[in-house]
């Protein structure tokens, strides 16, 4: 699609300075700019991009007046850097806005849907499953009976949902997601083999949450797993059963919780981090990447290492940790002085 520097100063509420009838149909940096494209200038390292960008429409501050001659149109704006930001949600939104059921797909009779759907190819929506307005779902995907998913709800190629799911309103769910797969439940018997322990719980996903690719939610034993409201988790996380993850958490790849856990609010948990089974991590914890969590967490606490430990004890701990060896040869010659006074240094 294609569109003129009038239009998208309309969208911004900015002002054109230069030709509003420049169309654009794509974006680019600044420095790598080409006509066609459209980019911005935020930081004044990249000011002097703007005079060699061969980009047609650049997004400026209101305060930015060229000192030599440009090629570009400008779109003034009063945060270059917010609007350029806005115009991609814009763009992301026009991208992905697809409706219809493509053929191939198979959806069962009975099935509720709202308006503007979109149900890409080889994609399979199970027995009574409820699905709101602009949903889309992409191609690949499983959706298992009785799950319910709210309002504007992507979900992408090759996801899969299992049953009793539910999902709230303005989520996404990325590529090769899983949510709902059984709990790691198993109890050993007399010939020290392991029965499982059937997973019969779901999953709850609450509105504005953001599921990254290859995540995998566990659905509960009993009860739910939850991922309460404003949640971000990056790719490649493990939540485990009967897991709930606290409103505006954002956790990092590659992270792994395991069951019961219960995570606070507005906490921020670095990538490779491990946090171990029936905890209770508090409300604005803050765990820096790779730390391992053995035991309940205070709100508001700093964490690194493994097994953690205060932030600032960690990082002077540290200091000493890298002197270790300067640190033990003087004590082995601190030990040697008191054994034999005679070699020592008298003077």
């Amino acid at each position: 699609m294609k569109f003129t520097a009038e239009q998208i100063a309309g969208i911004l509420e900015g002002e054109v300075v230069g030709n509003p009838n420049v169309e654009v149909s794509r974006l680019s940096k600044i420095e790598e700019g080409e006509e066609g494209s459209l980019t911005f200038l935020a930081n004044p390292k990249y000011v002097n991009y703007i005079y060699t960008t061969k980009a047609s429409i650049t997004i400026v501050n209101d305060s930015f007046v060229p000192e030599s001659e440009i090629t570009t149109t400008l779109i003034k704006v009063e945060d270059a850097y917010a609007s350029f930001s806005k115009l991609l949600e814009f763009y992301n939104q026009v991208k992905l806005n697809k409706s219809g059921i493509e053929p191939q797909a198979f959806i069962t009779e009975g099935t509720k849907y709202g308006e503007n759907l979109y149900l890409g190819s080889f994609s399979y929506i199970g027995q009574n499953v409820s699905l709101g307005n602009n949903v889309k779902i992409y191609p690949n995907s499983f959706i298992g009976d009785n799950v319910v998913i709210g309002d504007n709800v992507y979900i992408f190629a090759g996801a899969k949902i299992y049953s009793e799911t539910i999902i709230g309103n303005n989520c996404t769910i990325h590529s090769g997601t899983i949510i709902g797969a059984d709990g790691f439940g198993f109890a050993p018997n007399e010939e020290g083999e392991y029965n499982k322990v059937p997973q019969i719980g779901n999953v709850i996903i609450e509105d504005n949450v953001d599921i990254g690719a290859n995540t995998t939610i566990d659905r509960a034993t009993l009860g739910s797993t939850i991922i309460r409201k404003g949640v971000k988790l990056d790719n490649q996380i493990q939540i485990a059963h009967n897991v709930e993850v606290g409103k505006n958490t954002v956790i990092a790849a590659q992270t792994g919780v395991a069951g019961s856990t219960k995570i606070g609010e507005n906490c921020m948990i670095g990538g490779q981090v491990g946090i171990a089974g029936h905890l209770v991590i508090g409300n604005n914890v803050r765990v820096q990447a790779q730390s391992g969590i053995g035991r309940n967490i205070k709100d508001d606490e700093v964490l690194q290492g493994s097994p953690t430990f205060g932030y600032t004890d960690f990082s002077k701990s540290y200091v000493h940790f890298k002197n270790l060896p300067k640190i033990v040869a003087e004590l082995e010659e601190l030990k040697k002085q008191i054994i034999n006074p005679k070699n020592g240094n008298n003077g």
